[in-house]
């Protein structure tokens, strides 16, 4: 059943006020407290292979950091075993003031909606349109029926026209989730997870299947929209010039262990290959080339859109 949302709700959404934008105006005069707690999060797989091995994090609001290091460091683990989609084995996890790793099914639900995730396959349901996708970030706060029905409070679906506007896809409401491109569908999964409302976003690998120029677009996305909502922002990301260039702070992983955390600028040759280990790292101390402003590249015309994707 597919509901065509550009017919039967476009005039509404640009009377309604900015309801997602809205929030960073409290956010704002916030105390800059630790959104994000990590104590001594161990995972151990069942067969045997440590993939985290006592790791500690803080992560204070409106922060975004970038987590890097060699595949099998850990670092999607950690990320999973934030809103448990992967179990740890040990440790605990504060979400502000509330521990995480000692809910069980019903408040684990609760808890989730508070943490947006934005998945490196994306995560769409094919068959659904752009809006339908976006208005699954809403299935943890409305009814069964609601949801089956696809009956959601015009609210929500006010917010998801302006979300969608803000990533430059609201001519693509009614469009399925199959027929776009991989960077139309990264930021169908952006718009998704900031309809949830989260207090904390989780970033996997968000460019790993793009281009550079669409890499640099979604990584830029990403963090303006983080700063707009006021959102600590956590991303597993393998390119490291990327998390230099957007990133505040960089979390280096090796073998489940932290062995780097710090600013970006401070990222150089000899704590790269602690990192990752030997290597010319000459290539990536060079500085990157000016970006130009955002509005430029994500608010395309919808044939420029289909053609850049």
């Amino acid at each position: 059943m597919q509901i065509c949302f550009a017919r039967r709700w476009r005039h509404c959404c640009f009377d309604a006020k900015m309801h997602v934008y809205n929030q960073c105006t409290f956010v704002i005069a916030k105390k800059e407290l630790d959104m994000l707690r990590i104590e001594q999060l161990t995972k151990r797989y069942p067969t045997g292979d440590l993939a985290l091995n006592g790791v500690d994090l803080e992560v204070p609001e409106r922060q975004v950091v970038a987590l890097i290091g060699p595949s099998g460091a850990g670092k999607s683990t950690l990320i999973r075993c934030i809103n448990r989609l992967v179990e740890p084995t040990e440790g605990r996890i504060w979400l502000k003031d509330l521990e995480i790793t000692r809910l069980h099914a019903s408040g684990l639900r609760r808890a989730r909606r508070r943490i947006g995730m934005i998945f490196q396959e994306y995560a769409l349901v094919e068959r659904l349109t752009v809006m339908e996708n976006v208005l699954s970030g809403r299935l943890g706060y409305v009814g069964f029926w609601q949801s089956w029905f696809r009956r959601y409070p015009q609210s929500d679906i006010d917010a998801a026209f302006n979300l969608l506007e803000r990533v430059g896809l609201v001519d693509y409401v009614d469009k399925r989730a199959d027929a776009l491109s991989g960077g139309q569908r990264q930021r169908v999964g952006i718009a998704r997870a900031l309809l949830q409302n989260p207090d904390l976003l989780l970033v996997d690998e968000p460019t790993a299947s793009l281009d550079p120029k669409t890499s640099r677009q979604i990584m830029r996305l990403i963090t303006e929209l983080a700063r707009e909502h006021g959102l600590p922002v956590v991303i597993n990301i393998h390119d490291v010039p990327l998390a230099r260039m957007f990133a505040q702070r960089i979390v280096g992983l090796r073998s489940g262990v932290i062995v780097y955390d710090g600013p970006p600028e401070a990222l150089v040759a000899d704590t790269l290959t602690t990192i990752y280990g030997e290597e010319d790292w000459t290539d990536s101390q060079r500085a990157d080339e000016p970006d130009e402003p955002v509005e430029q590249e994500l608010h395309l015309p919808q044939q420029a859109l289909t053609a850049s994707g």
